[in-house]
């Protein structure tokens, strides 16, 4: 039974538009209406009484003006020049919230308009600089080999180019959160949030507080995905100084409007592919360009162009690589996490590649890719040493059984020719890094604890935040199963900053992989605790080590232990060559997809998908077959549905009625299978699993509508005029051919 479940199932779950707090006031935000430009004046219309309002303006910032994040670029409030529409310029609280539309509107802000750029292409021309010199955020180089030496050598050269767009999160619940302000207890922030370590860091340097003055609490969250990773720093920031002037607590929540113009969304990608290749299918080479489109400001498009970097080559062993990456400013409101974090743009470019490559050379996409497979004892792209039981021949053999590939594959080919409704079938294999990139595990130097109540409870004490994946009942099965106790008598504490170590962020797939092993750890100190102490034997019950527990807290006043990070042994990571042990593990799988192409009104739908993966221990089957489907069901709409159309860097569809996403009528069977193989350094042997399905179903379904019309396509999302345009295109040729 999932811990938060019961309190869902009823209602009594209480998220962060439930709670009101005594003489509270509603906060609103005032926006940029431009793209770029120098604000010159801010007037406030007289037909308003603005005596009755909070208002905040750059000017009252104590600190710095700044979301901290990783380069600090991202302002709270613009002051002097806005970069993107829709950015924060001036804050509004009042007692009721309907008189808050009103005067947003009443604000005026006359501007200085200033070029700007708002797409890859135009920001990468040497005269459109709207950040520092160049518009590159970041950028990295990753070689192995000697790429220039393998062209001369090669069968072929096949190259490619492939874009993905923009996604919104579309979480259930909005962002909001609720501030409060004591001079004795100082500022505490309730939100819907990811990372409540994240908001502390920020709001600390925000404003200038002692890091003891400043308290965040995650409440029940409806849904995150990433977008709660780093826009909660902001909604915060605006809350702690909308109270910090009004001394009376400030709640904002957006409306779903709101929430979706003016908050992160996933980054858009170009990606280039140049491979060699022999005529037996050989990779002997690549040259990949990968440009992310980053938005305003950096936030967090290095990490997320990191990993896309990392993972752009995918599962395959390239003697030869060479991956230049950049992220690019474009004057949209900054994008940031979303589930995948820059892999699914990277494996979407190389996994529709490969099919290409394959038809170049004249084998079957499933032969080219077994032949490449990366293998115990060969090196990923960054030199990393893949260990045994990684076994991509079997995954691959076991979805193409599972799914019928082979016979279906010849015969859609046979039966397409006869009629409208083509069908097609297609495959992806992939991999995804589990936890922080690099050294980023070691740095972050995680913390879990655990402790007991005087009663005899026993408490998982983490910052890892449940937003519907499972966390919560995660960790406490793992805890009661180290402690050999009864699920019921494990608890999650609060993910409290005052009460919870530092165990870093809920990202990543990290949570059951690095912070499991640690609740585990700090499990095994509290069982070596109670042991020393006389107080239980090797052999117990439940009530025996609660009563244990209860006298231990009785005698100290506290029986707490904590579980500390150590890195595996032979993970070292080179931040400037960009080589060595990305990842402490990575997560397998092959997911086939099949799809039916509707000629006549250019529809795409998806009939059966199979998912095959190897995650490491799955602890909880039920989740992880969740995780998923869920995975693959919001890739789902990646892949054929959810396009964010542009005006001038606003989201112009920002309403559920033009924003569309798959329905349950949009998913097709799911069908999941497992096959473990135990991580050693992971928690009961588990690796990451969550971001995992979002990686591979987009091109597995595009590789299948390829497959079913002949036709390439090479972008997502693949809407009905994007296959409308290209099968017209394809007709067009073969006129033109026959005219001949």
């Amino acid at each position: 039974m999932r811990k938060e479940g019961a309190a869902k199932v009823c209602g009594t779950a209480r998220y962060i538009d439930d709670i009101t707090l005594p003489g509270m006031l509603h906060g609103a935000t005032v926006r940029s209406s431009i793209a770029r430009g120098r604000i010159k004046k801010i007037t406030f219309d007289p037909a308003i009484p603005w005596g009755e309002f909070t208002i905040v303006t750059a000017a009252d910032i104590p600190g710095a003006n700044c979301i901290a994040l990783i380069q600090n670029d991202w302002p709270c409030l613009a002051a002097e020049v806005v970069n993107h529409p829709e950015e924060p310029i001036v804050l509004l609280a009042h007692a009721d919230k309907h008189r808050l539309a009103e005067a947003v509107a009443a604000v005026r802000v006359e501007y200085e308009p200033l070029p700007s750029v708002h797409s890859i292409a135009e920001s990468e021309r040497k005269d459109a600089a709207v950040w520092g010199e160049d518009n590159v955020l970041k950028s990295y180089l990753m070689e192995k080999g000697d790429v220039d030496a393998v062209w001369a050598g090669a069968d072929f050269i096949v190259e490619g180019e492939y874009e993905t767009g923009a996604q919104e999160h579309l979480y259930i619940e909005n962002n909001g959160v609720i501030a409060e302000y004591s001079d004795a207890a100082g500022l505490t922030i309730y939100g819907s949030m990811q990372c409540p370590f994240y908001v502390h860091k920020s709001l600390v340097k925000l404003m200038a507080l002692p890091e003891d003055k400043v308290r965040v609490v995650q409440v029940e969250t409806g849904g995150a995905f990433g977008g709660k990773e780093d826009y909660p720093s902001m909604i915060a920031a605006h809350a702690a100084l909308l109270v910090r002037k009004a001394g009376r607590p400030v709640k904002i929540v957006y409306d779903r409007a709101e929430d979706m113009a003016a908050t992160t969304k996933r980054h858009p990608s170009r990606t280039r592919h140049r491979t060699a290749v022999t005529k037996d299918g050989k990779l002997l080479g690549a040259e990949i360009d990968l440009v992310l489109d980053g938005g305003a400001y950096s936030t967090l498009s290095s990490t997320v162009l990191s990993r896309a970097t990392i993972h752009a080559g995918g599962c395959y062993f390239w003697p030869n690589l060479r991956v230049r990456s950049r992220a690019l400013a474009t004057n949209s409101p900054p994008h940031g996490a979303f589930r995948g974090f820059g892999a699914p743009q990277s494996l979407f470019a190389i996994e529709r590649h490969m099919d290409r490559v394959a038809a170049a050379v004249g084998l079957a996409p499933e032969e080219l890719r077994r032949r490449n497979f990366l293998r115990p004892g060969l090196t990923t792209s960054t030199g990393q040493v893949i260990p045994e039981g990684v076994d991509l021949e079997h995954l691959l053999a076991r979805a193409m059984e599972l799914s019928g590939y082979k016979e279906k594959r010849q015969r859609f080919a046979r039966e397409n020719e006869r009629r409208a409704l083509k069908k097609g079938i297609g495959l992806a294999a992939f991999l995804h890094g589990a936890g922080f990139t690099g050294s980023g595990e070691r740095r972050m130097g995680s913390v879990a604890a655990m402790d007991a109540t005087a009663d005899g409870m026993l408490r998982v004490l983490v910052s890892s935040t449940e937003f519907g994946q499972g966390t919560n009942t995660i960790l406490c099965q793992i805890a009661a199963e180290t402690l050999g106790v009864d699920y019921g008598v494990v608890q999650m504490g609060p993910a409290d900053t005052s009460v919870v170590p530092n165990s870093g962020p809920t990202v990543a797939s990290r949570t059951a992989m690095v912070v499991g092993r640690l609740v585990e750890s700090a499990a095994k100190e509290m069982r070596h605790v109670l042991t020393e102490a006389g107080l239980i034997g090797e052999q117990y019950s439940t009530e025996e080590f609660q009563r244990a527990a209860s006298m231990y807290v009785g005698k100290h006043g506290q029986l707490r232990t904590e579980g500390h990070y150590e890195a595996p042994p032979n993970v070292f990571w080179d931040d400037e060559l960009y080589r060595g042990e990305a990842y402490g593990a990575y997560a397998w799988a092959v997911y086939v997809a099949e799809v039916t192409v509707d000629t006549v009104d250019y529809r795409v739908a998806v009939d059966d998908f199979v998912a095959v993966q190897e995650v490491g221990r799955v602890i909880n089957p039920v989740l992880a077959t969740g995780q998923v489907e869920g995975g693959v069901a919001q890739a789902v709409g990646y892949a054929l549905y959810e396009k964010v159309v542009w005006q001038k860097g606003r989201m112009a569809n920002n309403q559920m009625t033009n924003y569309i996403i798959a329905t349950s009528q949009d998913i097709p069977p799911i069908r999941v299978y497992f096959e473990e193989v135990p991580y050693k350094y992971g928690a009961y042997g588990a690796k990451g699993i969550g971001e995992l399905p979002m990686d591979g179903p987009a091109p597995a379904i595009v590789n299948a509508v390829s497959h079913a019309t002949s036709a390439d396509f090479c972008a997502v999302p693949l809407l009905p005029e994007d296959v409308m345009t290209k099968l017209a295109q394809v007709k067009s040729q073969v006129v033109e051919v026959v005219g001949a």
